[in-house]
């Protein structure tokens, strides 16, 4: 056989045992991506299986492809209800929260650490997104449904917070690369670009959104090809949006929510489609993660790791949640668990490559941080969600009464 049949039946191999291994950690509670991660290790360099990679800018190119699924396949889960009731909350947190969460952590790791503030701020971007496919991952796990429109908030939070942790990582990559001065002028030089990443990639998602729903509406095609060509579509828009300079996870995220809502049949089969493909999307992100990383170089990086995590977990997402939703009048308990689920996932493990594979100073062990920050994020919180939202009584019983929107929440 040549080369590539033995990658596709080491690929496949790993996705079927993984797959089939899903059940044993669901029995454990463990958080499923885990799963994937521990086999990606497994059969890395230092594992039983010798596979030596460490191929960051294909590893980029993998994770900008599924990174845009993923999106995409939120914005297909976000329905009109879900964003209206959501949307004021969600949206501060997705820009002031993340933008907060980099200043504490990157302040904060500069003091504790005396990391450069540069690098501090950098690491403080990387880990700054959560991960919405992470967290409801795991409350399907536990079959458990939020109160108060927290599911909907968390959802709309992660799936429109990703671009602006792109652009702060893209920002701090060129201040720590070409030294600039971190100063008002500075960050003010980088508004007019930030503005045409938001600004053409929402107008790019919500053209793309109307032509796509429309030509699915309208065109009679074989059945089992609306969703292939959803898809295709999908990453057309995003990848135009990123020649122009747009920001193409957010245009797939708002052409998600568009074509949601705008489709007239076929919906649930593109849904469920997309839902796959986001699962295979995390999926392989984590066994690239666990292929990329060295065990025996990760050692060293475990005490720093968990120092950051600690910063990120306990302290910069609790009050950056607290900043940007006391002003909403949403309830301490509300508040207390948006900011504990606060889930990291693929997204730093996508964005931690951006500054290994730009020619500055920034080495390999920063890649390693990011894999123990996302690792003790998945164990502490991903263990503690069901417990958590039971313990502060946030837990939607059968015969309730309808959600009340979040903005509305009472403690």
């Amino acid at each position: 056989m040549d080369s590539l049949s033995y990658l596709l039946i080491f690929i496949t191999s790993l996705f079927v045992v993984g797959c089939l291994l899903t059940p044993i950690a669901a029995r454990m509670g463990a958080p499923f991506l885990l799963l994937f991660l521990c086999i990606g290790m497994l059969m890395g360099e230092d594992g039983v299986g010798g596979v030596r990679f460490d191929d960051f800018p294909l590893a980029y190119e993998i994770g900008a492809i599924s990174l845009a699924l993923i999106l995409f396949s939120g914005g297909l889960d976000t329905d009109s209800r879900t964003l209206r009731k959501a949307a004021a909350p969600a949206f501060v947190l997705s820009i002031a929260g993340v933008v907060l969460t980099t200043g504490i952590v990157g302040v904060l790791i500069h003091v504790f650490f005396d990391l450069a503030l540069a690098e501090g701020l950098l690491l403080g971007a990387v880990i700054g997104s959560t991960d919405a496919a992470a967290t409801f991952l795991l409350l399907r796990q536990r079959n458990i449904r939020l109160k108060d429109g927290l599911g909907e908030t968390l959802m709309v939070e992660a799936g429109i917070n990703d671009p602006m942790a792109i652009f702060l990582t893209l920002t701090m990559v060129t201040i720590v690369d070409t030294e600039l001065p971190l100063n008002m002028t500075t960050f003010v030089s980088f508004l007019p670009d930030l503005a045409l990443q938001l600004g053409l990639g929402a107008l790019a998602g919500g053209v793309g959104g109307v032509v796509i729903s429309t030509l699915i509406n309208r065109i009679k095609m074989p059945v089992s090809l609306f969703a292939p060509f959803a898809m295709a579509a999908a990453l057309l828009v995003f990848n135009l949006t990123t020649v122009f300079g747009g920001s193409g996870f957010l245009a797939v995220y708002i052409c998600g929510v568009i074509l949601r809502h705008r489709m007239t049949h076929q919906t649930e089969r593109v849904i469920q489609f997309h839902d796959g493909l986001s699962w295979i999307s995390q999926i392989v992100l984590f066994l690239m993660l666990g292929l990329l990383v060295t065990p025996m170089d990760v050692l060293g990086q475990i005490p720093y790791g968990l120092g950051v995590a600690a910063v990120l977990i306990f302290i910069a997402r609790p009050l950056a949640t607290v900043l940007c939703l006391t002003p909403f009048r949403v309830g301490l308990r509300q508040q207390a668990f948006i900011g504990w689920v606060g889930l990291r996932g693929a997204v730093p493990i996508f964005l931690a490559i951006i500054p290994i594979i730009s020619p500055g100073p920034v080495s390999t062990g920063f890649f390693d941080v990011v894999f123990v920050v996302v690792v003790a994020s998945l164990f502490l919180q991903g263990w503690t969600i069901s417990l958590a939202a039971r313990w502060l009584g946030l837990i939607e019983e059968p015969l309730d009464g309808p959600e009340l929107p979040l903005a509305k929440a009472k403690d």
